[in-house]
């Protein structure tokens, strides 16, 4: 039977081991404060591939998530504009910093935030914004970045599935007033489990690693509230391995995206990703949308591709706001946001990474077209 082709796959190679074997060796696998040898390497390494003045390590990109809201000053009943149609973790990110999400609908090209429709959310009690890169691909950033400052807005990038994308010759991470990442095994960059969080403001830098552990600015003297949100030294060891390779890793996964297009290039039945004018995506995944006539037959056909040992995946099929823990108590209704819940129904997504062969994409393309037909 033909093995499964993941719609992710973490490479570790020999650099990885041989830094996590250093560490073990070492004795050393965590710094009180979170700032060990290699968790500050990564982290300066880090800053000057993003482009950025400062990176700080943390334990997860929902750590990240937390952990920037609070240094921007949530407070209770501060509102935070952010899109239905992406993971949760920015969600419950915002009601643990104490403030109520506020969902902003999408483009149906991009599937990142529209800008009309974040304007159209902004009320008196707003007091940040979460745009979400998607897929890999940037959000539209000036027109959010602009209304942003308009209303006095902190602008906090979701950046977790876009590392090595670009917004007009910038890399996300340095676009807003903080940026998050995450490093789950599925990432363009692993670590396993962890996070980071960039920013050019070294007030924020210097509030940031004061979160990550318990709100020491020295030790054992707690200057605000805090979380031990560390990464560990083993963790760090893997992501400075991984960050050489990036620009690799990127490389093949845009090939083998480019390949795919081309194989299902003419395919009326499907709507094939884009990338428009001034961004470079960094292809997570490759998101398509089924149209016409075939529209409402996603996981039909997302069962097939995966009994044909395709690891097709759906993000997202139920939008934050209609999942029961969040309809319920904020009392969000259908048709609350048109294009979310319809591209909710119609995606689907292929796997790209670089371990995908030339043969893959042949085989992925002839099988999809094949279903289809």
């Amino acid at each position: 039977m033909r093995e499964m082709i993941p719609i992710n796959r973490p490479l570790i190679g020999k650099e990885e081991i041989n830094l996590v074997t250093k560490v073990l060796k070492s004795g050393l696998l965590t710094e009180k404060s979170g700032g060990g040898h290699y968790v500050t390497q990564f982290e300066q390494a880090f800053a000057k591939w993003v482009g950025a003045k400062y990176a700080v390590a943390v334990s997860s990109g929902t750590a990240a998530l937390h952990a920037a809201l609070m240094t921007v000053g949530l407070r209770a009943g501060d509102e935070v504009v952010v899109p239905s149609f992406s993971f949760v973790a920015a969600v419950e990110a915002v009601i643990l910093a104490g403030g109520k999400p506020v969902f902003a609908d999408i483009n149906p090209d991009t599937y990142c935030m529209d800008p009309e429709s974040f304007e159209g959310q902004i009320s008196g009690k707003t007091k940040a914004v979460i745009p979400v890169h998607l897929y890999g691909l940037a959000v539209d950033m000036d027109p959010i970045l602009k209304l942003a400052r308009e209303h006095d807005l902190m602008v906090i990038e979701d950046a977790a599935q876009a590392i090595g994308a670009e917004y007009k010759g910038k890399k996300v991470g340095g676009l807003g007033d903080i940026a998050c990442f995450s490093f789950y095994a599925t990432k363009n960059l692993t670590t396993g489990e962890g996070g980071m969080i960039t920013t050019n403001v070294e007030e924020y830098a210097e509030t940031v690693r004061a979160i990550r552990n318990h709100g020491e600015q020295e030790e054992y003297r707690t200057t605000m509230l805090g979380h031990n949100y560390r990464m560990p030294e083993v963790a760090a060891a893997i992501g400075f391995a991984q960050l050489s390779k990036l620009s690799r890793f990127l490389e093949r996964r845009r090939k083998n995206a480019e390949a795919l297009r081309d194989g299902l290039s003419g395919v009326e039945e499907l709507k094939l990703p884009i990338e428009p004018e001034g961004h470079r995506h960094s292809w997570y995944v490759y998101t398509l949308r089924l149209r016409g006539a075939n529209a409402g037959k996603r996981n039909r056909l997302v069962e097939e591709l995966r009994e044909k040992r395709i690891g097709a995946t759906v993000y997202y099929p139920v939008p934050i706001h209609l999942m029961p823990y969040y309809r319920e108590r904020y009392s969000y209704n259908r048709r609350l946001l048109p294009e979310t819940e319809t591209a909710a129904g119609q995606v689907f997504s292929l796997p790209v990474h670089p371990k995908v062969t030339g043969a893959d994409i042949d085989y992925m393309a002839a099988v999809l077209k094949r279903i289809l037909k």
